[in-house]
């Protein structure tokens, strides 16, 4: 087996740490690559991803060839175990991060399993996105020898059985590992005007670790024959939350490209209101309920205010200014530039947004969560925004950086937001004005069925007056706005498989497509495949009758997950190689309702 180098692995070769604060990506050569402390949106520590080992990593790995790798997380957690295999024996590296208790740890061992393996470990220690060179020290804490980084807020602690030693800015050490040996390390991140955390030992930490997710895990209603896919894709859910608001971030990373080597790299470390509806059905189902309130809380947070104000993302807390900038002295992963910090899609116009936060909020209702005081109010207040806006162009789901257009899953999700409210209205004894919004429901559909619809092509078209075709579309039957045996319907879906699918792979639409010599999203042309429009079509397959092809795609689709049932935002099928963020909160839940749309499990949006 080949040695890595100092460069970023493929995507896919990573596996995910979580506390619910934060997160870190650990490589399948031992290496933790990506590590952002105390929170998820706050700089790296370790920032190898987006350049080289000089921008911060961890890595501790057999120092020869390795002949072979093997990973797994012990059962329901999220315990990483990698084994290592040499020519002269085997040993395990356990990591995992504690649930966050005042202490903000992250946690390594080493076992010998068999003969004796010599390791050796690189610490680059980075504050600042990998442009901060801290001041390190090795001190004793608290009777024990340690090594401590400090620059400005930001401190970490570092202490382990062998402690590296200095040399040009990083720090190295080599040692041997006998069957039955081990050896724990640790990383502590602090406040540098206090002092370091008191030592911990590290068989405590890691059985209440085992314990938090296991638990957790068990809650889970779902027992089908996907088990192991919906468990993992829940696990990773709730490691994308952040526990203090009850906010789920799209990704833990930024800029990882849609495009290998391509300019499409964006800061996904924020909370968007697209996947609200999605995210609450699919912890309410799965039996999660406490995180589906806390959920449903941070949703009305951050919404209130000026229902001219709503944006489409926002901050872990609800933060609404989330500037977009670029750290320049980051070459991007595998050398794909410019690395993005921050993201200035928080301006645009979404009117989908409108239909996802009534939608989950209906959701909500449904499950018997209790409206709060303000909750109706608010959304009365968003929909009386809605009905002044409804009929502006936008930058549709996909954020698209160029022209805005009138996109027609816009407005099916406008028709959603009205539908959400007059339900509310007639099942639930709300107060409004139902007769007004049946008007506008009905104006609304009935306008998607005459421009959004091209009649000599059979199917809805990405935006009014266009020909191009969007993957968004698959949703139609799923949101109740026409039937799946609806022609209309039938014939989008088939026009979609033929353009836009690839294997078991759908494009989100053609990003060749020109619009008054511009491309439809202002970027240039080419990305990977959307993983979660491949769930879509599966979910759209079943809701047509199509549920042979349904399930045969899903299975396809779960074979592309890496080797630790993880998903990114995309996947490239000419390189065969995961792209985008990841791992990917939206791929994960398109999982979990493609699976509620073959077993009928209640496990999705």
């Amino acid at each position: 087996m080949r040695q890595y180098g100092a460069m970023a692995l493929p995507i896919e070769q990573y596996a995910l740490l979580g506390d619910t604060h934060s997160a870190a990506l650990v490589g399948a050569n031992g290496s933790i690559d990506w590590l952002c402390l105390p929170r998820f949106d706050s700089p790296a520590v370790f920032a190898a991803l987006l350049g080289d080992e000089e921008h911060g990593c961890w890595r501790l790995a057999p120092a020869g060839e390795v002949i072979s790798v093997s990973r797994r997380y012990r059962g329901p957690t999220m315990i990483l175990e990698t084994e290592f295999a040499t020519a002269s024996g085997r040993v395990r590296v356990t990591d995992f991060m504690p649930p966050r208790d005042r202490r903000i740890d992250l946690r390594r061992r080493v076992e010998g399993l068999d003969g004796e393996v010599e390791m050796a470990m690189l610490l680059v220690i980075r504050f600042g996105y990998g442009e901060v060179l801290p001041w390190v020290r090795r001190v004793e804490v608290d009777g024990e020898p340690a090594i401590t980084a400090t620059a400005g807020p930001d401190a970490v602690c570092f202490r382990g059985d062998v402690l590296p030693q200095r040399a040009d800015h990083q720090h190295r050490c080599s040692f041997a590992v006998r069957a039955g040996d081990t050896l724990d390390f640790s990383l502590t991140w602090y406040d540098s005007h206090q002092r370091p955390p008191r030592p911990q030992p590290l068989e405590p930490a890691l059985a209440r670790t085992e314990s938090f997710w296991s638990r957790w895990a068990g809650r889970c209603r779902y027992s089908g024959r996907y088990a192991d896919a919906v468990i993992r894709s829940t696990l990773t859910l709730k490691a994308l939350t952040y526990h203090p608001t009850g906010g789920i971030v799209a990704a833990p990373t930024t800029s990882l490209p849609e495009q290998l080597g391509g300019a499409r790299n964006w800061d996904y470390r924020y909370c968007w209101l697209r996947d609200a509806a999605l995210t609450l059905r699919a912890l309410l189902a799965t039996g999660h309920r406490e995180e589906a309130r806390r959920w449903r809380d941070w949703l009305l947070r951050a919404v209130a205010g000026d229902p001219a104000d709503l944006q489409i993302l926002y901050g872990v807390a609800g933060e609404r200014r989330i500037g977009e900038w670029v750290a320049e002295w980051l070459p991007g992963y595998q050398g794909a530039a410019p690395v993005r910090i921050g993201n200035a899609a928080h301006r645009q116009y979404q009117a989908d947004v409108y239909g996802e936060v009534l939608g989950a909020l209906h959701h909500a209702r449904l499950a018997g969560i209790a409206e709060d005081g303000f909750s109706w109010p608010l959304q009365k207040a968003l929909l009386g925004q809605l009905e002044q806006t409804w009929d502006q162009p936008d930058n549709g789901i996909w954020e698209v950086r160029g022209p805005q257009r009138h996109f027609t899953h816009s407005r099916v999700m406008v028709w959603v937001a009205l539908d959400c409210a007059i339900r509310a209205v007639e099942d639930f004894g709300l107060p409004g004005p139902a007769e007004r919004w049946r008007a506008l429901r009905k104006k609304v559909h009935d306008e998607v069925c005459e421009a959004g619809f091209d009649s000599d092509r059979g199917a809805f078209t990405q935006y009014y007056g266009g020909r191009s075709l969007d993957a968004s579309l698959l949703q139609m039957p799923h949101l109740g706005f026409l039937p799946g045996d609806d022609p209309r319907v039938v014939g989008t879906v088939e026009a979609i498989e033929r353009e836009l699918r690839e294997g078991p792979l759908v494009y989100r639409y053609s990003t060749g497509a020109e619009h008054d010599g511009q491309t439809v999203d202002g970027l240039p042309p080419g990305e990977g495949a959307f993983l979660a429009c491949g769930f879509w079509l599966v979910r759209a397959y079943a809701l047509i009758g199509r549920r042979d092809d349904a399930r045969s795609l899903f299975e396809e689709l779960l074979e592309l997950a890496n080797d630790v049932g993880l998903y990114a935002e995309e996947h490239d099928p000419a390189a065969d190689r995961m792209t985008g963020n990841f791992p990917q909160a939206f791929s994960h839940l398109a999982l979990l309702s493609a699976a509620d749309s073959l077993e009928g499990a209640g496990l999705g949006g």
